[in-house]
């Protein structure tokens, strides 16, 4: 059984609909990379995924579990996962350290200084021990983006979901972020992401999904997806990206 499985999910706001019959299947470990362009429900994907958007139709199962089901207890499902969107959201007036332990402490009820050691393993980890006292605005955007995922990360969740969090970078910062994101995933981390980065998702997906209207209207393997497709649409919406 899949980690996490859409199964026709079906959102829309007022008369506008965002996300039409939506079926994806993600496997522990697997990396998906979703493209497409602005609008066409990429990220709706994912706030769907973390229960931040409720689906109109269709069944969201992760772990086994309908997690749609009225029933669910929201906060322990958004416990197993973990969510970086574009804008970093820490606090500015705390330390990176503080960012990084206060869910844990005040969410997860750690013990702090278990939770202080697991933080500063956690920044090692994303090469920023070294920035522990700092506070976010001292940092660089690529800096900011690996603390916001290191956040993410030490709570231990199941599942990975990454919201273009490159595009708020300036070019020379996107490089960091990505080599990051690459070793998360030769560590076995599972991870959905948004992406405008074709390179990266030729390096390092197991699937590509291309969203077009709030469908996914193409999928497979990168070479498959990025290099071979016959769709139209895809095709225009990669040529844009290289001019």
């Amino acid at each position: 059984m899949s980690l996490l499985e859409l199964d026709g999910v079906r959102k829309t706001f007022g008369a506008h609909t965002v996300l039409r019959h939506v079926d994806l299947a993600v496997d522990e470990g697997e990396c998906v990379v979703l493209i497409g362009a602005s609008g066409s429900g990429k990220s709706t994907i994912l706030r769907c995924i973390n229960l931040l958007e409720e689906v109109d139709d269709g069944v969201v199962t992760f772990a086994g579990r309908d997690i749609t089901d009225p029933r669910v207890d929201v906060d322990k499902v958004r416990a197993q996962m973990g969510v970086v969107f574009q804008a970093y959201n820490l606090f500015p007036h705390m330390s990176v350290l503080d960012n990084v332990t206060l869910a844990p402490v005040r969410v997860h009820k750690h013990d702090r200084a278990e939770a202080r050691d697991a933080a500063m393993g956690m920044l090692e980890r994303v090469g920023l021990a070294h920035k522990a006292k700092a506070r976010p605005d001292d940092l660089s955007g690529g800096q900011q983006q690996r603390v916001a995922i290191a956040r993410a990360l030490v709570n231990s969740p199941r599942l990975m979901l990454l919201d273009e969090v490159t595009s708020a970078l300036d070019p020379e910062l996107v490089g960091e972020v990505l080599d990051l994101l690459g070793e998360l995933k030769q560590e076995g981390v599972t991870m959905i992401l948004n992406t405008h980065e074709m390179g990266f998702a030729r390096s390092v997906a197991d699937q590509v999904c291309f969203l077009d209207g709030g469908q996914i209207v193409e999928r497979g393997a990168p070479e498959q997806v990025l290099d071979h497709s016959e769709n139209p649409r895809l095709q225009q919406f990669l040529s844009r990206l290289l001019h």
